[in-house]
């Protein structure tokens, strides 16, 4: 059993690469953690991590080595759940990040909530680019594809950008009929956090526009902050068509460009290839896939 401690405390010191992260996770001080590894290093008698006053990296040999925990952790959660009661509740912490979409996401956590009440919901809201396994998440919820080969992913529906302005905002400044006009147009541009690159808007003729600098008023990495000011005549955002239907079916927003958008996205939720899915997961994952995108 001290092996298997040794084991669990040094798999998630190597994906958190922190002794004070992998016993936050697992409940326990820092110290304990390194205390553990320590002693599984002397028993072993290599050296697993580089340490050093602000980080802790693997060794060679601790690459190797963790590899082989990884499978045997599995292991041993597999043959739990194989032997614990398939009908079991979904209960516990269930640690997920999500995109900055409150206005989609929030009315399906709360209603999980309810029907979940023993699952402990632990959110990070956040767009940027987030390592799954190595900052100890259960699954995240993200836009577009993964080229992760170490994640399974099941999509929970698709999307699409569209050009929208406040009436208010037409009647002063006019509509734009064609791609080219936007040059003439206040902007309101959505930011990516992790790159700092602008998210395209949904014309053949985007590159050009932006190489030709059109006119922001704003740059962002709000998905809400981006609707308020659309909403409020500030200028054109190109928002995702599940953030934007009910201010465009109550007037506040009118779509424009329609005949040459090009875009199809995709929500998709994903989660650790190497570990089986737990009741709490494998239900909040069934949840989102019937509640994020109902059939209409």
């Amino acid at each position: 059993m001290d092996n298997l401690a040794g084991f669990t405390a040094f798999v998630q010191a190597a994906e958190t690469r922190s002794f004070v992260a992998a016993g936050r996770v697992l409940g326990i001080s820092a110290s304990a953690i390194g205390k553990s590894i320590a002693r599984l290093e002397e028993r072993l008698g290599v050296r697993l991590f580089h340490r050093s006053t602000r980080s802790i990296a693997l060794t060679s040999e601790g690459t190797v080595f963790l590899e082989r925990c990884r499978r045997i952790l599995g292991e041993i959660e597999a043959a739990e759940l194989e032997l614990s009661n398939s009908k079991s509740a979904p209960q516990g912490r269930l640690r997920v990040s999500l995109p900055q979409v409150g206005s989609l996401l929030n009315p399906v956590l709360a209603a999980f909530a309810r029907a979940y009440p023993q699952v402990e919901l632990d959110l990070d809201f956040s767009d940027r680019r987030v390592d799954v396994i190595e900052e100890g998440y259960d699954a995240v919820v993200r836009a577009g594809e993964s080229a992760d080969s170490r994640l399974m992913s099941r999509q929970l529906g698709q999307f699409q950008l569209q050009l929208v302005a406040a009436p208010a905002y037409l009647a002063q400044h006019g509509t734009p009929l064609l791609p080219a006009d936007l040059l003439r147009h206040t902007c309101l541009l959505y930011k990516f956090p992790s790159s700092g690159k602008v998210e395209a808007w949904p014309l053949p003729e985007w590159p050009a526009l932006h190489a030709a600098g059109l006119p922001a008023l704003l740059n962002c990495n709000n998905v809400e902050t981006l609707l308020h000011f659309a909403e409020n005549g500030l200028g054109i955002a190109a928002l995702p068509d599940f953030a934007v239907r009910a201010a465009l079916d109550a007037g506040r927003l009118h779509s424009l460009l329609d005949a040459h958008h090009q875009h199809d996205g995709a929500l998709r939720i994903l989660w650790p290839s190497s570990r089986h899915l737990t009741p709490k997961l494998r239900a909040f994952i069934d949840f989102l896939a019937v509640h994020v995108f109902p059939q209409r």
